[in-house]
């Protein structure tokens, strides 16, 4: 792993962009939108994919696999934290002392003095940019934007707009977020993570409290996540808005009703508006307040903003279905905190009907896990009728010792409410024996759970009904 070096200068003028693990989400959409600015870009990642495919037909040079050679004639080099250092192409780039640039300086090179909207938080910060994004354009505008995930509807995860405004999902995860010249900043909450990052509460609450200050225009802010009240506390900035279901919020929620897709009542400054979203899932009518909030300090009036909220389909790899066999739904969700594992599970009850929800999860980093193992436990045997355990995703980790998902299954206190097994075809197997008619199965992580999928559905195929 590689922590940005945010110190770095960033290239007044980038002719040829080479991306190193450009197939990701994130990734792929600078790619994109560095084309679109006209730059030559070129880049490479472990594996092929849709996303790789995608950039060679829009002129890019792609490569599988990292070799030095892929580095060709670039002048500069994007990266993320997720790769080595003892990358290749990272390590000639340096030899060469070409302009060596994380993702997030990428993003900012991009933005350049456009007006910004910088999304921040420790859950809903994809969905919240999706739903800002597409109200946009339901109202006549044209944002430039840059998601952590594909938006259903725009079948993208960036896009150069005409217009001067610039939305972002702006990350946390390393600090990064402080970087952009943010002109409103909507923090949906903080829930302390990526503390191997930051080392402490302390330390993750302030990154936070300076991100909120540093906007020139307005903070639009959760009222009811203790995290953020405790950021709350210590913002001065003078243009605060507060939203969520706490009688002082500045836009306060009420009349949620969760029967299918959510729907709920904004009132701010005298004024109500009802809002139907096509999604479900209390937390999603509390992300689609905070996008709401954000658009009236862009101009945009209570009702119409939250009439274009209607127009959100949701983001790919949030509650999404994949199929269903033998009468059995299968989704994937990206949650990989024990809160967003609550909110998906939560919002799949509301739509789940008689039926049970069966989790195939798939905790993510060595240091996350041992750190949340009891929540995770907790959450899964409350909120899922059963679950089954993979393995740790390690990601950018080294494996530590003892720390399986054998730790998190171990913690649950029914025994018979879980089923850890390493093995995927085993788990794919294990979860078709036990699944009805009527019962959804979820996969829940950020890792590379969502390809046992096909597993799933092939084995509910073939297994005779649990």
């Amino acid at each position: 792993m590689i922590r940005p070096d945010l110190s770095l200068p960033i290239p007044d003028d980038i002719t040829a962009a080479h991306f190193i693990g450009i197939g990701g989400s994130g990734m792929s959409g600078l790619a994109r939108m560095f084309l679109d600015a006209g730059i030559r870009v070129s880049g490479s990642d472990r594996a092929d994919s849709a996303n790789l495919q995608a950039l060679a037909a829009l002129g890019a040079d792609v490569h599988v696999g990292h070799d030095a050679a892929n580095l060709g004639d670039a002048d500069t080099v994007v990266h993320t934290g997720a790769i080595w250092p003892e990358n290749p192409e990272f390590l000639l780039a340096k030899e060469r002392g070409l302009h060596v640039i994380h993702r997030s300086q990428a993003l900012h090179w991009l933005i350049r003095g456009r007006r910004l909207v910088s999304v921040a938080g420790a859950h809903g910060k994809t969905s919240s940019t999706g739903m800002i994004v597409t109200a946009l354009q339901q109202l006549g505008a044209d944002p430039n934007f840059v998601n952590g995930g594909v938006i259903e509807q725009l079948g993208a995860s960036s896009s150069s707009g005409a217009d001067d405004l610039f939305v972002i999902e702006a990350d946390e995860s390393d600090g990064t977020f402080l970087l952009y010249d943010t002109s409103v900043a909507l923090i949906t909450n903080v829930d302390p993570d990526h503390l191997d990052h930051y080392g402490s509460d302390e330390a993750f609450h302030d990154a936070f409290v300076t991100f909120a200050n540093a906007a020139s225009e307005a903070v639009v802010i959760s009222s009811d996540d203790p995290g953020a009240l405790r950021v709350r506390a210590g913002i001065t900035h003078p243009n605060v808005i507060s939203f969520g279901l706490a009688e002082d919020a500045d836009l306060r929620i009420t009349d949620i009703v969760t029967d299918g897709p959510v729907s709920a009542t904004l009132t701010m400054h005298g004024a109500s508006a009802r809002m139907q979203l096509a999604v479900p899932g209390v937390h999603n009518a509390i992300n689609a307040a905070g996008a709401v909030a954000v658009l009236t300090t862009l101009g945009y009036s209570l009702a119409d903003a939250a009439r274009a909220m209607e127009g959100f389909a949701g983001t790919v790899r949030r509650l999404e279905l994949h199929g269903s066999a033998r009468g059995v739904s299968v989704y994937d969700d990206y949650s990989h905190h024990p809160t967003e594992v609550r909110a998906a599970l939560e919002a799949m009850r509301t739509i789940v009907g008689e039926g049970r929800i069966i989790a195939i999860q798939q905790p993510h980093t060595y240091s996350r896990t041992q750190h949340m193992y009891r929540e995770f436990a907790e959450v899964l045997e409350t909120y899922a009728d059963h679950t089954v355990m993979l393995d740790v995703y390690g990601a950018r980790e080294d494996p530590v010792p003892g720390v399986t998902g054998e730790l998190v299954s171990g913690a649950f206190a029914d025994p018979h409410h879980v089923h850890y097994v390493a093995d995927w075809q085993q788990a794919a197997d294990y979860t078709a024996s036990v699944a009805r008619g009527g019962d959804y199965v979820i996969t829940l992580g950020c890792g590379n759970v969502y390809q046992i999928i096909p597993q799933v559905l092939d084995a509910l195929r073939t297994t005779a009904e649990g």
